[in-house]
């Protein structure tokens, strides 16, 4: 599993990447949340991990991640109000923390996150074969016909993977955020439209004429394929 640690801090930085190595997963580290976003759609990862100093928004930082990506995300902070985490929850991170907070904990709350991000392991499950189109799970590579082989990151997957998986058929935008998620949420439509939408930017040649992922307006999406 890929982690992306982000702190100002260099020293930080460096410490949980360690205790996250040491939790079994695969680092990459920044001192930049807004770099690591710029660079998501080649660069994914499994877990957002973001530090924020003492003059930075939790709000904002997390509003900013949902914009780009829909990873399992984990802020600490200084000490803010119950209204800023509240809010900062609100807006779409998973786990907020007070800092200071020690290195162990952190790793708990993160190894929690990812367990909960891998419901079914990928090696578990089959490749999807479909002639035109490949999904691959133990990399999270899908591969189409006449595009380069785009990595998806956990939620893309999970999304491309049941939608080929009942090929055909209609899943309602209910189904797929529990399958994609494992839970509901209020704002379940958009949630997923936005996911679906940066599905299509990986796997459709051309995302404004779609192929493959067809939109059930009111109902949800089907994945549509002539298989040979």
């Amino acid at each position: 599993m890929q982690a992306i640690v982000v702190s100002p801090n260099t020293s930080e930085r460096d410490l949980l990447t360690h205790v996250l190595r040491q939790a079994g997963m695969a680092v990459a580290s920044s001192g930049d949340y807004k770099r690591v976003l710029s660079n998501w759609e080649d660069h994914p990862a499994d877990l957002l991990l973001i530090i924020i100093g003492q003059h930075g928004n939790p709000v904002d930082v997390t509003q900013a991640v949902r914009a780009s990506a829909q990873v399992p995300l984990l802020i600490i902070c200084d000490l803010v109000s119950e209204n800023t985490i509240i809010e900062t929850l609100n807006e779409g991170a998973d786990v907020v923390l007070s800092s200071p907070i020690s290195p162990l904990m952190i790793s708990a709350q993160a190894q929690r996150l990812m367990q909960r991000a891998n419901m079914v392991p990928a090696y578990v499950l089959p490749t999807l074969d479909l002639g035109t189109i490949n999904l691959d799970p133990s990399t999270r590579t899908v591969t189409v016909k006449g595009l380069e082989p785009r990595r998806l990151t956990q939620l893309e997957f999970r999304l491309l993977y049941s939608l080929m998986l009942n090929r055909g058929q209609v899943l309602p935008t209910e189904i797929i955020v529990e399958k994609v998620w494992g839970y509901t949420t209020e704002d379940n439509r958009e949630l997923v439209r936005g996911l679906v939408s940066r599905l299509r930017h990986k796997i459709e040649p051309n995302p404004d004429k779609p192929v493959y992922l067809e939109t059930h307006p009111g109902i949800g999406y089907r994945f549509m394929i002539d298989e040979i």
